[in-house]
């Protein structure tokens, strides 16, 4: 805990680009770490939770092949403006965030 927290802290470690970022700046991708537990900041997760949703409105089905269709229709089932809504949503975080507010304050700020 106490070493961890350490070097975490020493600029030569710090300061040092994690392999999957050195390889996804070598293919032309750039890598945005999020905070833990905050799926708002995450329209992902957003996504992901729209997903399961739909993929439990499916009848349970035993055949690993009727399950995989399941799945990719539960994928593909998520339209692309309801993607756009859940990006907008996690920008309206933060930037409410950013002002200073808390989760409550920012859960209300985004209604308006």
């Amino acid at each position: 805990c106490c070493l961890r927290h350490m070097l975490y802290n020493e600029p030569d470690f710090a300061e040092v680009e994690s392999l999957l970022e050195v390889t996804c700046r070598a293919q032309g991708f750039q890598v945005v770490f999020l905070p833990k537990f905050h799926c708002e900041l995450n329209f992902t997760e957003q996504c992901w939770g729209h997903i399961k949703c739909t993929y439990c409105q499916f009848p349970p089905l035993n055949s690993e092949a009727n399950l995989e269709h399941n799945v990719i229709a539960a994928l593909d089932a998520v339209p692309l403006c309801t993607m756009h809504q859940f990006a907008t949503q996690s920008l309206c975080f933060m930037d409410a965030y950013r002002k200073g507010l808390d989760g409550k304050q920012a859960m209300w700020a985004k209604r308006y």
